[in-house]
């Protein structure tokens, strides 16, 4: 992963931004490890190369926020890369 840095949060805002584009392959690490049922920490580590039990805090913050807009990109941020504002109805 180590070519893209990480922010300690994850970006919250309601529109696409190239922070998500630059991090879609991680978000997808982050959805499939949630998905397999692995612990976060074991995520945290290897989506971020973060060392978690040096930096509990950070790499909980990290991983709670970057899974939350992982899943946001499911539900909503899709739509802005297919060049719509609102989701496709399903």
């Amino acid at each position: 992963m180590g070519a893209c840095r990480f922010y300690d949060r994850a970006p919250a805002c309601a529109q696409l931004t190239s922070y998500d584009e630059g991090h879609l392959a991680s978000y997808l690490l982050l959805l499939d490890a949630e998905a397999d049922g692995a612990d976060w920490r074991d995520a945290a580590a290897a989506v971020f190369e973060i060392d978690v039990a040096a930096e509990p805090d950070r790499a909980r913050t990290m991983h709670e926020t970057h899974l939350a807009r992982a899943r946001w990109m499911t539900e909503v941020g899709y739509a802005h890369l297919l060049g719509s504002e609102r989701p496709l109805d399903r």
